[in-house]
């Protein structure tokens, strides 16, 4: 019948057809599968009014069906609907036409036909008409287009606020419910807040959140004027009138979770403005805010806890937060949601920044324990904002102490070996802020702490890189952690890391400097260079260059400064050996104890000693020296001397008794140096007679020449080839059975030799200079001299000249640095 040319029955079919898709879903589906829908579609343009009006409304009826909904847009038929909304159509045809558009806008390609079609202007129109049907579905279906961004700029443009606001007069609510959901996605454009604020918009939405009965609009209407807090001109306005004021007391006073909410949600939008925060701190916001802290609704404490983060950026309001507000915050850490807690965590990770009275009311709400119990959630970002917290408050001592106290250190462990790098980050920084002494350096070292962080050098993220790189320099502070550090790999990664112009950063230079300047063999290996400052001091050992590469050799020893002997008797051997006396050295990578023997005043290491680049030595002053094992990645391994598995047994046997430095269960045994009673000597003679002499230049000159006595005197450059010090070295080697050689008992020195006593002796009296490694068993000493003031320039001071000291051919002389002389005396 949809095909008869009668007009009559065209109009009675539809009719029909109307009434039996009114009845539900089903009847829906069987129209379209009885081909109903494609003879409707041509309907929509008959000439018959009433034939144009009933497939209209069958059309209204029919959309709402997806399947429908989905061959209508094939048969592209959305012109033909649009062109039912024009004016002189009658209100029914407007009614239906705007149902079938606004169900067919629900999908995103219906929005897209529908723009292109020009069917916004005409809806826009149909705002104002007199039928209630009409502007529900007309703004329900200019609801579903705005969630398009090329909608809402044109919409704007056809100045849609005006009959928006029209729209919150009427009756029913469901308009203007819809009307004020179209308000709150539009006003996300600043060209929108402006209609609004044109057109008094601001003030309607007042008179709903002052309006009682219209409680089920408030939600919506605060949405919207949340949107007008972030411009500042609205804001401004709104303040004038006295809007502000309502809205924080509304919002406080609610009962209505949602509202108050919402109510933190738009305060927390609109602080990340500065000139925003400012006027929020001015209404005095931050009551408002910590009232809802004490919201029974967990979404509301969370709103309450993000805006007060926000506002913190104002002093001001950090200041008030100090009072009130930090201990509401403590409580939400105590409790069992972990939304709230995070939110929590982040408003006092903010609160406590650079901000000391803050951190000591956290620490006075006793906000520590449930900071540290944090740290173990399951939230990367509750962890994370506890971790900050927790730095920020050690950066104070009292508070660091404090912190350290309830075991910390322990805690970070997990958020090191996070996957997530923003908690790698913060744990770190947190590390960096309370490993500030060796008690909690030490705790750190045993919990399993470094581990973790020395893999944090290696990160691609660089914050965690830069981060993990300062905790790395703090903890090297610690000579102990110094070695431990390196034995992890610590230096090698470093090394890696600035050798990248992209990866390195001042930390990972920093913390590279401060391994090895507590570690002066290690430095004085790797770099050939000791400062001024780094004073060498007793346990020092110089296993040149060359060993750093491989086994130690015939042709290199290693020398050993050490002017005191252990303070711990090692237990007696049950074998004849009254005069030996057993003592050890830890392997950096598998721990064995070594044995010595004391003959007299002279101690000597057992002929078994391992390799120095394998090994790491803590004398009794404290220092404590290693290789990093990275090195062995480049450079390729280096082996231990091996030793008989009886030896072995004994060894452990007696190394079962020695004190140990690092107590129970502790690998690292104490190690003790062989006891150098001719550099003992040498220090006792020089502190003596060079010590006391006021003209700098003159100490180094005396010292110069007693140095090369002690080493075999002055040698001339033609006979230097004849100078045996080869063989004086090996007899030395045997007579001691081990690589090792104190520098006092070494009586024909060359260069290498001479430049290590002359540094050590000179730091013993506070002589200034360096030592610089050469080539081929070269070094030599560098140091700095003012030069004479020149006349007529009283009060200038001129620059230092850096001198090198001749120790071989002319002890005592000085040569300066970039003089032929100079150069001459390094290469020879």
């Amino acid at each position: 019948m949809l095909n008869s040319p009668e007009e009559e029955i065209l109009a009675k079919a539809c009719e029909a057809i109307y009434r039996f898709a009114l009845k539900g879903e089903e009847n829906k589906a069987t129209l379209l599968e009885l081909g109903a829908v494609e003879p409707l579609t041509k309907l929509l343009t008959h000439e018959d009014k009433t034939v144009r009006r009933n497939a209209t409304m069958i059309f209204g009826i029919l959309a709402s069906n997806n399947d429908v909904k989905k061959l209508l847009r094939e048969l592209d038929v959305m012109n033909s609907i649009i062109a039912q909304l024009a004016p002189e159509e009658e209100v029914v045809i407007h009614e239906f036409a705007s149902l079938c558009l606004a169900n067919m806008s629900a999908e995103y390609t219906s929005k897209v036909q529908i723009f292109e079609n020009g069917g916004l202007e005409p809806l826009i129109r149909l705002l104002a008409s007199p039928d209630p049907d009409v502007k529900k579905n007309s703004i329900e279906c200019i609801y579903n287009l705005v969630q398009d961004f090329q909608c809402r700029t044109t919409l704007q443009e056809l100045n849609v606020v005006p009959p928006i606001l029209d729209l919150l007069k009427s009756e029913y609510p469901i308009i203007q419910l819809l009307a004020l959901k179209t308000l709150g996605v539009i006003t996300n454009d600043k060209g929108a807040r402006a209609m609004l604020r044109d057109n008094q918009g601001v003030d309607h939405l007042i008179k709903i959140l002052e309006t009682k009965e219209l409680n089920d609009l408030h939600i919506e209407a605060l949405s919207v004027i949340a949107n007008c807090l972030e411009d500042m001109d609205t804001l401004i306005l709104i303040q004038q009138t006295g809007g502000l004021k309502k809205l924080l007391s509304f919002a406080e006073n609610s009962t209505i979770p949602d509202i108050q909410k919402n109510a933190a949600k738009a305060i927390t939008k609109a602080a990340y403005d500065p000139e925003i925060r400012k006027l929020f701190h001015e209404q005095e916001v931050e009551k408002c805010l910590v009232a809802l802290l004490g919201s029974e609704n967990d979404g509301t404490k969370i709103a309450a806890s993000q805006a007060i983060s926000a506002m913190c950026e104002n002093s001001g309001s950090k200041e008030f937060f100090n009072n009130q507000g930090i201990p509401q915050l403590i409580l939400l850490l105590k409790g069992d949601n972990e939304e709230v807690r995070e939110a929590a965590s982040l408003a006092l990770a903010n609160l406590t920044t650079c901000n000391t009275a803050n951190a000591n009311a956290v620490a006075e709400a006793d906000g520590v324990d449930p900071l540290i119990n944090i740290l173990s959630s399951t939230r990367d970002g509750a962890v994370a904002n506890a971790a900050t917290v927790l730095a920020n408050l050690a950066m104070q001592e009292p508070l660091r102490v404090n912190i350290q106290n309830h075991d910390v250190v322990r805690a970070l462990i997990g958020p090191l070996r996070s996957a997530n790098t923003v908690v790698q980050s913060k744990a770190a920084l947190t590390v960096a802020a309370t490993a500030c002494d060796v008690e909690a350096r030490t705790e750190l070292r045993n919990s399993g702490g470094l581990e973790p962080l020395v893999e944090l050098l290696r990160s691609k993220n660089e914050e965690v890189r830069r981060h993990a790189s300062w905790a790395v320099m703090v903890c090297a502070n610690d000579e102990l952690m110094a070695v431990e550090l390196c034995k992890l790999g610590a230096l090698d990664i470093l090394e890696e890391v600035n050798l990248s112009v992209s990866r390195k950063n001042k930390f990972s230079e920093m913390a590279y400097n401060k391994l090895l300047n507590n570690n002066l063999s290690l430095k004085y290996s790797v770099t050939g260079y000791l400062s001024s400052s780094n004073i060498i001091s007793d346990g020092f050992y110089d296993y040149g260059r060359d060993l750093c590469l491989q086994e130690p050799s015939d042709q290199r020893a290693v020398l050993l400064v050490n002017s005191k002997s252990s303070d711990v008797s090692p237990p007696p051997s049950t074998e004849d050996k009254s005069s030996d006396v057993g003592y050890g050295r830890s392997i950096s990578s598998s721990s064995s104890l070594r044995r010595a023997s004391k003959e007299k005043s002279n101690y000597h290491f057992s002929t078994g000693f391992g390799s120095p680049t394998e090994e790491k030595s803590e004398p009794p002053s404290g220092r404590n020296t290693a290789v990093s094992k990275g090195t062995t990645k480049e450079k390729g391994s280096r082996k231990v001397r091996g030793k008989k598995e009886e030896e072995k047994v004994k060894e452990e046997e007696e190394a079962s008794t020695l004190p140990k430095l690092m107590g129970e269960g502790s690998p690292e045994k104490e190690w003790y140096p062989p006891f150098d009673p001719d550099f003992c000597v040498y220090v006792y003679e020089v502190t003596k007679s060079i010590f006391p002499i006021t003209n700098i230049k003159e100490q180094i000159e005396v010292l110069a020449k007693y140095v090369a006595e002690k080493m075999g005197g002055k040698i001339s450059k033609e006979k230097l080839h004849d100078f045996s010090w080869e063989l004086h070295i090996s007899e030395l080697k045997f007579q001691l059975k081990s690589n090792v050689v104190p520098i006092g008992q070494i009586k024909k020195g060359i260069f290498y030799h001479r430049a290590l006593l002359f540094k050590a002796l000179a730091d013993k009296i506070g002589i200034g200079c360096s030592l610089v490694r050469g080539e081929y068993c070269r070094a030599w000493n560098e140091v700095k001299l003012m030069n004479e003031t020149p006349k007529g320039l009283i009060g200038v001071l001129p620059p230092p000249e850096v001198y090198i000291v001749d120790l071989m051919f002319h002890p005592g002389g000085l040569m300066k640095l970039r003089s032929r002389e100079a150069d001459l005396y390094r290469y020879l």
